[in-house]
């Protein structure tokens, strides 16, 4: 029971921080073409919170976490107003990399030369039966 009422408290987190970030006047977290909150996980006393972004474009990660921590505290005093939890947790932000890396493998692939098995099926078809 416990744990279904952590990922709601996540998942109202997530949430509330995507959209304050788009919000967020600082040049240093608006950097990067595309900001997004991928997840967040939540201590079950409420204290702490990371906070998983992910950043699509060009970005030095090292300004970005400046940025990031120096807004965390109008973050988190949002968080609070629209958030009715016991305490309002402190917020660490970690970049994660995922959706690039997927992005990046995806280029990958479709820059391969793979030779698609057409001699293959005008074989099948002169064959009889």
């Amino acid at each position: 029971m416990a744990n279904h009422h952590i990922d709601r408290i996540n998942d109202d987190i997530r949430r509330v921080l995507a959209e304050k970030l788009r919000e967020v006047k600082d040049p240093r977290v608006q950097q990067g073409t595309m900001l997004s909150v991928t997840h967040t996980d939540t201590t079950n006393d409420l204290r702490h919170c990371k906070v998983y972004v992910s950043v699509l474009g060009d970005y030095s990660a090292k300004e970005l976490n400046r940025g990031l921590r120096s807004v965390s505290g109008w973050l988190r005093h949002e968080l609070g107003a629209s958030l009715n939890l016991r305490y309002t947790p402190e917020l660490t932000f970690l970049i994660d990399d995922s959706i690039a890396h997927g992005a990046h493998i995806n280029r990958l692939i479709n820059d391969l030369d793979i030779r698609h098995d057409e001699d293959d099926e005008d074989d099948e078809e002169s064959e009889p039966n």
